[in-house]
């Protein structure tokens, strides 16, 4: 406990260089940032903050930023879809970013522009790239990019496909089954599977109490386990005859492939058949397209980042944060994301001003996930550089089981608008 209450000192007193100073620019350098998630919406903001004299463009396609986390909130019934969606005006009006809608579709490193979706060409001294996620639709046999109305992976970003896959199970009957297909690692916000299985046995709970959630997993061990395996006992009476939840883990329930027709999922070795009336799929996670068509990614599928000033390691002068860079273990998450950005924002201000950038002190995740509608645990992590590795430092983890649920809940929502603000506002 004492290891925890230093930790929680350590996460109110850092504000990842919050504080500094603004720095001065002896010309007015342009820094583009693609993507406007977590990490390319706080790089931009912050870019600005540090340095005023920036000219900062932020290039991204949507009007609004529709978030993943608490987007479970949204499939189990918690939260309306409004409470997700935030505006960019503050970006915009505040911080003095530059918003264009629109996406980068190449990059040329060499003349250091980008290519607009329109065509459009956009010059920059310094380019951060933050393309989120690219979902797999090879990886599993029978389930393809375009099953993914039908069969919705509610992934890789939120918006029509959460409010898809929130549909059927609204109209799903009483007595229904739901099954959801869980990646191997590396995959964006390790918890979050299990946050969704959890809020749809709730709603099941309370609304269709015939239903049941089967979790088929292609890994052995899932994260914050004694945390879930104990809630799902208590909430769902996981491993009990009636069990409204059902956990398979791999390499049994490992998919193999499915029939988006009949919405039959076959896992592990002898392709146990596992039929659902809603099928939701999570393929494997690879760097986003825009960073995999323009040489950013290696045999990994992932982007190798120099983990001071997040530079490629392949192509100089761009910058890639969020999930798409190799951090690990800092784990592929919309708080690790906003860690990651600042960090990038000082360091470019560095390059920019012909300075190494210092060795950055660390960096931080925290996870809240919901067992129950009254229910939820969190995680807390900081990492640090050890002889140029990040590794994770002693101290933080799980928030106790046996906690006052109440308060946890009220910090989980308190934890997104803080994320939310520190982001956007």
């Amino acid at each position: 406990m004492t290891d925890r209450r230093a930790f929680l000192k350590w996460l109110s007193a850092s504000g990842l260089a919050a504080c500094a100073p603004p720095l001065r620019a002896s010309s007015q350098a342009h820094v583009v940032v693609a993507g406007g998630g977590f990490g390319g919406a706080t790089a931009a903001k912050y870019l600005r903050k540090f340095n005023p004299a920036l000219k900062v463009t932020l290039v991204e396609p949507r009007k609004e930023l529709i978030t993943c986390p608490f987007s479970n909130w949204v499939i189990g019934g918690l939260r309306n879809i409004d409470f997700i969606t935030h505006s960019y005006d503050k970006l915009v009006k505040h911080w003095g970013v530059r918003l264009l809608q629109d996406r980068v579709a190449g990059i040329d490193a060499e003349k250091k522009t980008v290519r607009l979706g329109g065509g459009d060409l956009l010059r920059y001294d310094r380019l951060i790239v933050s393309p989120g996620i690219e979902l797999d639709f090879d990886a599993i046999e029978g389930y393809g990019a375009g099953d993914s109305e039908a069969i919705p992976h509610a992934y890789q970003a939120a918006g029509e496909q959460t409010l898809n896959l929130r549909r059927q199970l609204e109209s799903m009957s009483d007595g229904g089954v739901f099954v959801i297909s869980v990646p191997l690692n590396p995959y964006r916000c390790p918890a979050a599977p299990y946050e969704r299985a959890s809020l749809v046995a709730n709603y099941f709970k309370r609304h269709k109490p015939r239903s049941k959630v089967i979790i088929l997993d292609a890994k052995s061990r899932i994260p914050e386990q004694a945390h879930f395996y104990r809630g799902w006992q208590e909430f769902y009476r996981l491993g009990e005859k009636d069990a409204m939840l059902e956990f398979v883990p791999g390499p049994d329930g490992a998919a193999v492939s499915v029939d988006a027709k009949t919405r039959t999922v076959l896992t592990g070795e002898w392709e146990e058949k596992h039929k659902a009336d809603v099928l939701n799929i999570i393929p494997p996670n690879k760097a986003g397209k825009l960073a995999s068509s323009n040489g950013l990614t290696d045999d990994s599928g992932w982007c190798p980042v120099n983990p001071v000033t997040s530079e490629s390691m392949l192509i100089p002068g761009v910058h890639v944060i969020g999930d798409s860079a190799d951090m690990s273990p800092l784990p592929k998450s919309a708080y690790g994301a906003n860690s990651q950005a600042k960090n990038c924002a000082l360091a470019v201000i560095d390059l920019l001003q012909g300075r190494s950038p210092p060795e950055f002190p660390g960096w931080m995740n925290t996870c809240y996930s919901m067992l129950s509608d009254h229910h939820a645990v969190s995680i807390m992590r900081r990492y640090k550089l050890d002889n140029g590795k990040i590794i994770s430092v002693k101290g933080g983890g799980a928030s106790p089981y046996d906690t006052d649920h109440a308060r946890e809940v009220s910090y989980a929502i308190s934890w997104y608008r803080n994320m939310i603000y520190d982001t956007l506002g």
